[in-house]
C-alpha cells in the first residue's frame, strides 16, 4: 500500500480533483497528519519579500499592477543598487526574517542586468538568510550565473492550470514557463513554484495548478499559494474573492500531493481573518511573508504576525528544517 506521506510525481488529475472534493474534515485530517510526518507543525518560515526593480514590465499578466499594459497608477524604477538591497535584508534579518526573496518585474533577465544581481545576491547570501529571487524567464547561462552567486531558490509560478492559462497570461506560454524551471534545476538551485487563486478560475483550475506542480519529476521544494489581491485597472481587478474555506482547501491539497514542500501561504494575508490563517497552518501551510510589504501590495505587519503566532504556539522554522 502506498505511503500517502511519501512524495509521489505520478498523481493523476482526477485523484488531485478528489481530494478537492473530500469532506472538509477528512481532507484537513489528511493533510495534517501528512504535515506532521514531514514537518514540526508548531513551525513556520518567515520570508521577506522586496522589489528590487518595479513597474514597467512587458508581460501582460492580468493580475498584476506592474505590468506597462495596464493604467494601475505604479511608477516604474530602475534596478535598486546592491548595497541598498542588502541594507534592507541586513533589517530584515533583525526583525527575525530567515529568508530573504528579491523580486524584479520583468519579462527576462537582460545580460547587463547579472553583475549588480550577482552582487546583491552574494550580500544577501552573506548575512546568514536564505536566498530566492524571482526575475521573470531565464537562460541556462544565467540561471548557472545566479547559482554561483549564492542563490538558493528561484521562483517562477505557474499560476493557474495549463487549460486556464491563456485567459490570464498571453506573453508567454506554459511552457516557456516550464523551460525556466528546468533550467532551475540544471544549475542545482531549488525551485519555488505555485499559483494564484481567486482569479476567476473554477475548482477544477486550481487541481489543474496543483497536478501539473505534482506531477513535475521533482517537486517544488517551496510552494507559494496566493491569494489574488485585485488591483483596480487590471483585467482580473474585479475577480470575486474566493470562498475561504475553499482557499484552505487548496493549501490541503498542496500539502498531500507535495508533502515535502514547504507551502507558502502567501499573498492576501492582509484580507484574511486569525482564524482563517490559523486554519491555513493547520491545512499545512508553513511559511508566510512579514513585513508591512509584499512587492506592490500590502503585507500584515512585523508585529501583527508576531502576535498571531504567539496566540497560535507556533514559532519560527529552524534552518534544520528547511534543508
Amino acid at each position: 500500500m502506498t505511503d500517502p506521506a511519501q512524495p509521489r510525481s505520478d498523481w493523476t488529475r482526477a485523484e488531485v480533483q478528489g481530494l478537492f472534493d473530500l469532506a472538509f474534515p477528512e481532507l484537513i485530517f489528511r493533510a495534517a497528519s501528512v504535515h506532521r510526518a514531514h514537518f514540526d507543525p508548531a513551525e513556520v518560515q518567515l520570508s521577506q519579500l522586496l522589489s528590487v526593480k518595479t513597474g514597467g514590465c512587458a508581460e501582460d499578466c492580468g493580475y498584476c499592477s506592474q505590468s506597462a499594459h495596464f493604467d494601475t497608477g505604479l511608477a516604474a524604477s530602475r534596478l535598486m543598487a546592491p548595497e541598498a538591497v542588502v541594507a534592507e535584508a541586513r533589517r530584515a534579518k533583525d526583525a527575525g526574517a530567515q529568508r530573504f526573496c528579491m523580486g524584479a518585474a520583468w519579462r527576462d533577465i537582460k545580460d547587463r542586468d547579472l553583475p549588480k544581481l550577482e552582487a546583491m545576491i552574494a550580500g544577501v547570501k552573506a548575512l546568514g538568510l536564505e536566498t530566492c529571487a524571482t526575475l521573470g524567464m531565464l537562460t541556462e547561462p544565467q540561471a548557472q550565473a545566479l547559482k554561483a552567486a549564492g542563490l538558493d531558490y528561484y521562483n517562477h509560478n505557474l499560476d493557474t492550470s495549463p487549460e486556464d492559462y491563456a485567459r490570464v497570461v498571453t506573453t508567454r506560454t506554459y511552457g516557456d514557463r516550464l523551460e525556466t524551471l528546468d533550467f532551475v534545476r540544471e544549475a542545482g538551485m531549488a525551485v519555488c513554484c505555485g499559483g494564484i487563486v481567486g482569479m476567476g478560475e473554477g475548482r477544477g483550475d486550481r487541481a489543474g495548478l496543483l497536478h501539473a506542480l505534482a506531477t513535475l519529476p521533482v517537486h517544488p521544494e517551496s510552494v507559494p499559494i496566493n491569494a489574488l489581491v485585485p488591483i483596480p485597472g487590471t483585467p482580473l481587478g474585479d475577480s470575486p474573492p474566493l470562498d475561504p474555506l475553499e482557499f484552505v482547501r487548496t493549501l490541503a491539497v498542496a500539502r498531500i500531493v507535495m508533502p515535502r514542500s514547504v507551502v507558502r501561504l502567501s499573498a492576501g494575508r492582509e484580507t484574511m481573518s486569525r482564524e482563517l490563517q490559523a486554519l491555513a497552518f493547520l491545512a499545512g501551510a508553513n511559511s508566510i511573508f512579514v513585513g508591512g510589504r509584499l512587492l506592490t501590495t500590502s503585507n500584515p505587519e512585523m508585529d501583527e504576525d508576531a502576535a498571531l503566532l504567539a496566540d497560535l504556539g507556533m514559532k519560527p522554522m529552524t534552518m534544520e528544517a528547511r534543508l
